[in-house]
């Protein structure tokens, strides 16, 4: 396979889904070789931050001299993105050898699944992860969970450190109806004698948390106060996660130089995380798709908007809280224009203009085309105003791929 190739393969494995269970995850490692066994590895779950928190706890490693490698998802231009080794996405080559390996390991357990059963893309693609961390000698692997934990497909590594973010209500329909509910399906990724880093929590998860923990024998941190050190970029949100990221490290290590935590703070960008990506308008990109996401992103954009009057730029698919999503989001806007992604769930803009309408917005305006969306936003906000993309990575994977890009993912 070629990159292009690779790509096609991934997305052709759209057609079947989602399937949680791990039995065909177990089965392509052993295909494999086991690789997730051959490198030491933090495991990050959580409702929203766990992209971020992935991105910094691999950037604080590195600094710290250890080889590291990180895993997330979902990604903006290409499925390559997605594996990181020091800090930078995998050669197209490695990426495309990746996958063929994965592809052929998954031919060879479909054929020992039942009728209707297969692996799924992001089995092959975790599976292609684990290989090439392995492949590439990393010491330590940082790995984002896709959809809850329990049945994960990344859950088959034995990791040292688990990462708790948040936990919110959002894929209730796969992680069930209440915090509670959420919070155990994330959890379920601490072993026996884990060590379980935690964000902060609602109270039911936080309880939640404190009874895994000593029913596995398992150590809990929380981060201390955040500390001098600070993301150069994303206000109070990418703060949080940052510390979080350090107690993390603290814990994988046993100890941290401060001047390694500083330099990672210093350096790190998350693409598509509150992301300045333009300037005349100040433009910033942010995948927030859920209420608390969208809540914590309205509580950092005025450190980064300052008096600049704010357009944004919404999408949202339609097993998202749409109005939970715009809530915290309207009354800091001056201007709204929805728009639809590529992605077939993606709502109506009629729809979500009229949701806006209810809820008391005043100026919205509608562009079918997301980057026609985009060019009407800008003339709104004026050289002097701010421009805020949001309310899905898809609608941001689309502007940033431009309009002649390779079909995107779906899922």
């Amino acid at each position: 396979m070629n990159a292009h190739q690779a790509e096609d393969y991934l997305l052709d494995l759209e057609l079947f889904g989602m399937r949680f269970g791990l039995d065909r995850m177990h089965r392509l490692m052993t295909t494999l070789g086991m690789p997730q066994r051959r490198f030491a590895s933090i495991h990050v779950v959580g409702t929203n931050g766990k992209s971020s928190t992935v991105r910094m706890i691999a950037a604080i490693l590195e600094r710290q001299g250890i080889r590291t490698g990180s895993y997330t998802s979902p990604h903006l231009r290409s499925f390559a993105e997605r594996i990181e080794v020091e800090n930078r996405p995998v050669a197209d080559d490695d990426f495309a050898a990746a996958v063929e390996r994965a592809a052929h390991a998954a031919r060879l357990v479909d054929h020992t699944l039942e009728e209707g059963d297969r692996v799924t893309q992001f089995e092959a693609l975790t599976a292609a992860a684990y290989h090439e961390l392995a492949r590439q000698r990393v010491e330590v692997a940082v790995i984002e969970a896709g959809l809850g934990g329990r049945y994960d497909a990344t859950n088959v590594i034995p990791s040292k450190v688990q990462v708790l973010t948040s936990v919110a209500l959002d894929h209730t329909r796969w992680l069930g109806p209440t915090l509670a509910d959420i919070a155990a399906e994330k959890l379920a990724v601490v072993p026996a004698h884990g060590h379980l880093v935690t964000g902060p929590l609602p109270p039911e998860a936080d309880a939640l948390a404190d009874e895994v923990v000593v029913a596995r024998g398992a150590l809990r941190t929380r981060p201390r106060a955040e500390g001098e050190a600070r993301p150069r970029l994303g206000g109070a949100l990418q703060a949080r996660n940052f510390s979080l990221a350090v107690a993390a490290s603290e814990a994988f290590l046993g100890g941290l130089d401060s001047s390694a935590v500083t330099q990672a703070a210093e350096e790190i960008e998350i693409p598509g995380r509150v992301q300045v990506v333009g300037s005349d308008p100040l433009v910033i990109h942010d995948g927030a798709h859920n209420p608390a996401g969208a809540a914590a992103l309205a509580e950092t954009l005025p450190q980064l908007v300052g008096g600049r009057p704010l357009t944004a730029v919404v999408a949202i698919l339609d097993d998202k809280d749409a109005v939970g999503v715009l809530g915290p989001l309207l009354p800091i806007s001056r201007h709204v224009v929805f728009t639809r992604c590529l992605n077939p769930r993606s709502l109506p803009p009629a729809t979500l203009a009229s949701l806006a309408g209810k809820l008391g917005a005043s100026s919205v305006d509608v562009a079918l085309d997301p980057h026609k969306a985009m060019a009407r936003a800008r003339a709104l906000a004026g050289r002097d105003g701010a421009v805020l993309v949001t309310g899905s990575l898809h609608l941001i994977s689309d502007l940033v791929r431009g309009r002649d890009a390779a079909r995107a993912s779906r899922l």
